[in-house]
């Protein structure tokens, strides 16, 4: 008997036995990438889920902070699981793999160094899918409130009188 169980409707011992590990801390399943402590998931639509995991890691090496969980990174790439931008997509990520042979590992995600992994990277900067990337990555990630609080970022502050009389000469340092 085959089971299919909605990811919804998943515990978290079963998404964890159904999936793989994939670069540091990603669970790879069957049309689904979840944090390993299974905290987080998202299902794909369009793209192959081993694809988004390195979408995923690629956007962390990018702009790497260790206090921003993987689900943050992957709410910032998730514009790519569409099927407009998934060819885009494939063929970049294909490069990037391609890239991480060149240098001797299995594919992105096998090289297991943050060092590795940039120095990959910065093979394939110029590139338009790197910058496209990259440049995304500056609103999708940065954009979600959530984060803000761990960048010590209060939000906009003009539905609040502004910054001239709420933390504008506020700062104890100069």
């Amino acid at each position: 008997m085959i089971e299919t169980l909605s990811l919804k409707t998943l515990t978290r011992r079963q998404l964890l036995s159904r999936g793989v590990a994939a670069g540091a801390g990603l669970v790879v399943g069957a049309g689904f990438v979840a944090g390993r402590d299974a905290a987080w998931a998202t299902e794909m639509d369009a793209m192959k889920p081993e694809s988004f995991a390195t979408l995923v890691q690629m956007a962390r090496d990018i702009y790497p902070h260790d206090k921003v969980g993987d689900r943050f990174y992957a709410a910032a790439v998730k514009g790519y699981d569409v099927p407009e931008e998934v060819d885009f997509a494939q063929e970049g990520l294909e490069m990037l793999d391609e890239a991480a042979r060149a240098a001797g590992f299995d594919s992105y995600l096998a090289a297991g160094w943050e060092a590795d992994r940039v120095a990959i990277l910065r093979g394939i900067e110029d590139t338009e899918f790197f910058q496209r990337v990259r440049g995304g990555l500056v609103t999708g990630l940065y954009n979600q409130k959530e984060v803000w609080p761990i960048f010590g970022y209060e939000g906009e502050s003009y539905s609040q009188g502004g910054y001239l009389y709420r933390g504008f000469d506020d700062i104890t340092w100069i």
